[in-house]
Order: structure tokens, then sequence, then C-alpha cells
């Protein structure tokens, strides 16, 4: 491995359900019917941030959570919904129709085994909307069938890795009005820190990015030509990346364990 997370986690092993042989899995039901799901987007970040970055976070943060507490963690759901990035070279996306559906599958196939919870733990801004839609699809999917049916309670949450407040506190404190809404110093310097040999350097120009409304890609394009919103990611360092994981690592684990106990 070439990042400073995997060096640093190294003596952390967490339960993988890719990595998991399915007599684990059933053990593990034995104890908890929860799992993490980590989701994001394979989408632009500007000139300086990976393309995968809304998969990468979650997807760390969530491994280190899972290693700490010893709680599942499923395989990423890393294409989400990312039409309007499309105008830059590497986006990839799902229509909201298509997503709303494999999260139903994912769901069902879970619950299937006798998972009960299950925790989206995303990345993406841009998911939000399909991914609580997704939801109501699956509660109406339990509502709608046989009483007689021993399909069992499954109950679903999302949480973005930022949503924690000592995570939001750092934002404001560290990157101030230069935060931004799109490619953020705050994201760049996780995967800094995951990913060190990914490192990018590009000049910002104008150094924060302008605001502004969009709807497809080449209104987004349009309205932000290096990819940005309200940002500077030249901010970003992977010290702070370190830091942003512990944060986010301490309100995942005590936002699922609550969730997981319902």
């Amino acid at each position: 491995p070439d990042s400073t997370f995997s060096a640093a986690s190294s003596m952390l092993h967490p339960m993988l359900l890719h990595l998991s042989s399915w007599p684990e899995i059933e053990a593990y039901l034995e104890t908890s019917k929860g799992i993490v799901i980590p989701i994001g987007s394979t989408e632009q970040h500007g000139p300086n941030g990976l393309i995968g970055t809304d998969a990468i976070c979650p997807e760390a943060i969530a491994q280190r959570a899972g290693a700490e507490a010893g709680f599942l963690v499923g395989p990423t759901f890393n294409v989400g919904i990312a039409q309007h990035h499309l105008g830059f070279p590497g986006t990839m996306t799902l229509r909201p129709s298509t997503m709303i559906a494999a999260i139903h599958d994912w769901v069902s196939s879970l619950a299937r085994h006798g998972f009960e919870r299950i925790y989206f733990f995303n990345g993406h801004g841009g998911n939000v909307a399909t991914i609580e839609a997704a939801f109501a699809e699956i509660y109406a999917d339990r509502s709608l069938a046989d009483p007689a049916s021993n399909r069992g309670p499954v109950r679903c949450k999302r949480a973005n890795w930022w949503d924690f407040k000592p995570v939001g506190d750092f934002c404001k404190q560290r990157y101030g009005a230069s935060h931004g809404a799109h490619a953020t110093p705050s994201e760049v310097a996780v995967t800094q820190f995951v990913h060190p040999a990914a490192i990018k350097q590009a000049e910002m120009a104008p150094k924060i990015a302008p605001w502004g409304r969009y709807s497809d890609a080449e209104s987004y394009r349009a309205a932000f030509p290096d990819g940005r919103i309200g940002s500077d990611p030249s901010l970003a360092d992977p010290a702070d990346g370190e830091k942003l994981v512990a944060l986010s690592v301490r309100g995942l684990i005590e936002d699922f364990r609550k969730f997981e106990a319902e």
C-alpha cells in the first residue's frame, strides 16, 4: 500500500463484507443486525481533487471506524448521482431511478440474511435526495407487503461523513469562507491523507471559486469552469485530513451504535 492511512492503520483489522466468508457473516449476525455501507460518487473535484474523492472519504472513515468498534462494513457504492459533472472527463453517473433500484436491491439482499439496520455513510451531497427516495421505496415495499409475510423490520439511515459537529467546527475554523461547497479543502485533505502518493498540485484561478446555480452538465461547466464551487482546495493538507478522519470516525461510531440499538 502506498498510503499513510494504510500504514497508520496496519494494526487495525476491519471486518469487511467482501473479505469475509459466509460462515463469518452468519456468526456476525448472531451478535449484530447492523452494517455500514460507504456510498459516494465518481466525479470531478476541481484541478487538484481526485475523481474518486466522494467514495474514498466515506470508505476510509467507515473502515477505520469499523476496525475500532467491531462493526461490519460493506462494499462501497462508488458511482452515484453526478450528471451535472459530466462536462468534465472521468465523471461517471447513475440516473436517479437506477440508483434507487440498486439501493433497493442491496438492502433487500442484506435483509434476506437477517440484517435489520442498514446505515449508508455518504460522501456526496448530490446523492442525498436519491438515497432518501430509495428508503421511501423500501418502506413502501414493506407497508404494501402481505402482513403474514416473514420479511424483517429493516430500517435504513443516511449520514454524511461531514455531518458530525466537530467536523463542521474544524472546517469553519480552519478554512472559513474558503471552504465552499464542492471540491472543498476538507475532502481533498482526507484524500491526501489516505493516498499521499496521489496528491496533485494545481494553481487556483480565481483563488476562491464562484458560487452559482446549475441544472445539467453544460450549465455546470459554464458556471464553474474548473469544477469548484466556492472553495479553495489549495488549502488542503494531509495533516488536516488525518484530523478530519479521526473526528468523523468518532461521530460515526457513536451514531451507528445508537441506530443499531434502536
